[in-house]
């Protein structure tokens, strides 16, 4: 299987551990992963504000790119169910029908990585080790667009020395939305101040994610207010091994990049 690293713009601009871990866990199991240089964004931002027609280039390009693989991975819900969902519609409306076949079998090869590891791969146990107490945000994205389900729990209870607790209305978003966070702060602010409580009140010193952009947001707002949890995407969990521990500090820097309004508990 020739497989693919589709980064987005998150994990490479600020985030690149997070492409990392996710190559390690995908070659640990015995993997080949390319990565495609010439691969840009794949155009939520646009079509999420309107920006329709203009997103079509991105969405030519990001077929063009990953057209020779037979899988396309992301650590991100989020961009995935825009390739998945978002492409095929720009293609129908701006595009040509050759582009919107090409774009459906693409996005029919693309996947979420808790996706691709339990429903292609077949792996529910990739070899993980964290020893510490963590709860999950299932985020907006992979919860309602891709569906991703259980698997990134299935994955998580899998790991050794990990204690997996409940996260208190799990089904409820976060705030961050992207621009939304942006043009509707007071709302965003109050919700993330809502998630952050059901955080806390796990006691767990972890929330994880398949999306960097929500775990920006929430570990933004505790870092604020010096909570201590922190924040650690899905894929940098399934990456650690008693070898290779994953150090927290580096979730510490993660926590602390995004800059946004006071959340107050």
């Amino acid at each position: 299987m020739r497989t693919a690293l589709f980064i987005t713009c998150l994990a490479d601009a600020m985030f690149p551990e997070v492409g990392k871990a996710t190559v390690q866990v995908l070659e640990r199991l015995g993997q080949t992963v390319e990565f495609p240089a010439g691969q840009t964004c794949c155009g939520q931002m646009h079509v999420n504000t309107g920006y329709q027609k203009q997103a079509l280039p991105l969405v030519e390009r990001f077929a063009e790119v990953f057209w020779p693989y037979d899988a396309i991975v992301a650590p991100s819900g989020s961009c995935v169910g825009s390739v998945c969902h978002q492409h095929a519609m720009i293609a129908k409306r701006f595009g040509s029908p050759g582009l919107v076949e090409q774009v459906e079998a693409v996005a029919a090869r693309t996947y979420e990585l808790s996706e691709f590891l339990v429903d292609v791969l077949g792996v529910t146990d990739v070899g993980a080790y964290f020893p510490h107490r963590v709860t999950y945000h299932p985020t907006c994205h992979s919860l309602r667009m891709l569906r991703v389900g259980d698997k990134p729990i299935t994955l998580l209870r899998a790991v050794e020395a990990l204690e997996l607790v409940e996260l208190p209305a799990a089904d409820q978003c976060c705030g961050f939305g992207g621009t939304f966070a942006i043009k509707n702060s007071d709302t965003s602010t109050a919700m993330l101040a809502d998630k952050m409580r059901t955080v806390l009140d796990t006691g767990a010193e972890i929330c994880t994610a398949g999306d960097s952009s929500c775990l920006m947001h929430i570990g933004g707002g505790l870092s604020r207010i010096r909570a201590g949890a922190k924040t650690v995407h899905l894929a940098q969990i399934l990456a650690a091994t008693r070898e290779e521990p994953m150090v927290l500090g580096r979730a510490e820097r993660q926590a602390e990049v995004h800059a946004g309004p006071e959340a107050v508990l």
